[in-house]
């Protein structure tokens, strides 16, 4: 029992590693329910892009004195009204769009972090997260993050349904899609600020991509996907945290690192059944 404490219990005894480990079940809930619709909808690209969007508002965030959650979240909200401007009326590619604005994201941050301000310690902690490093404000405002997650869910679905399957008929259907479609990228938004402080700016998805990526190879009913997405990005994180401890890494890079493989390894079990059946007879096997 003493061998099996230490080995699975003993790296959760500190303080801030059960404020961490909090941190992660609690952005399990956002994780498993935007991230089912994030892959869903293909807007992975976009969540990445969100996160990079984050950089200028980092960098600005210091030496004005505000906080860095509200900087970033203006960028955030401010990428999700471009790319919902630029693509209204169907003559440019959301994909494109979103590349636009990445590269701008990624150009003002430099320049303003090279030339402008100096880019302290602070910008690099969200950019590349430090689950260990939590305050209870953090937790508080995952958990209220969790809620408003929950509750779009629910208010949302017929929108989010209509906008991602069927949007031509929408309409029709009296569904604003379109609306729902803006609430959506400025709640991915929202989402990637609230986690800033646990993952990074650089690495939201591994909390809003991989499950669900994971879980889609699965499950095909949204109630399943939102299910297992929840509960595989809670086992993940505490399996991250627990090998982060252990190995003296970065719960971010650990997170990551698991939730690769268990995708490339639950893909690769999906695509053996098909290469058998797709395999040729070996000579003589025929009666």
């Amino acid at each position: 029992m003493r061998v099996l404490y230490d080995l699975l219990i003993e790296p959760f005894s500190a303080p801030f590693m059960q404020r961490a480990l909090l941190e992660v079940l609690l952005l399990a809930v956002p994780g498993g329910v935007l991230g089912s619709w994030i892959v869903l909808r293909r807007l992975a690209f976009y969540t990445h892009a969100a996160g990079t969007a984050a950089f200028p508002g980092l960098v600005v965030a210091g030496p004005w004195g505000l906080p860095p959650q509200l900087t970033a979240l203006a960028c955030g909200l401010g990428l999700a009204g471009g790319l919902s401007g630029l693509t209204r009326t169907r003559r440019v590619d959301l994909d494109a769009a979103i590349g636009l604005g990445l590269v701008l994201a990624l150009a003002i941050g430099v320049i303003l972090a090279s030339d402008l301000y100096e880019s302290g310690s602070g910008v690099d902690r969200l950019l590349f997260g430090t689950l260990i490093g939590l305050g209870t404000t953090d937790v508080w405002l995952t958990a209220g993050l969790a809620l408003v997650a929950l509750g779009a869910n629910v208010a949302l679905r017929r929108p989010w349904l209509a906008g991602g399957f069927d949007p031509a008929s929408a309409r029709s259907l009296g569904v604003r899609a379109r609306m729902g479609d803006w609430l959506l990228l400025a709640l991915i938004a929202l989402a990637v600020v609230a986690a800033l402080e646990a993952v990074g700016a650089l690495l939201v998805a591994v909390i809003f991509v991989l499950p669900a990526a994971t879980a889609r190879l699965v499950f095909v009913r949204l109630t399943a996907l939102q299910l297992a997405s929840v509960g595989l990005a809670a086992a993940e994180g505490v399996a991250g945290l627990w090998l982060a401890r252990r190995l003296d890494i970065g719960p971010g890079p650990a997170l990551a690192m698991i939730g690769g493989a268990l995708f490339a390894v639950t893909a690769g079990m999906r695509a053996l059944p098909r290469q058998v059946a797709a395999a040729p007879s070996a000579p003589g096997a025929r009666a």
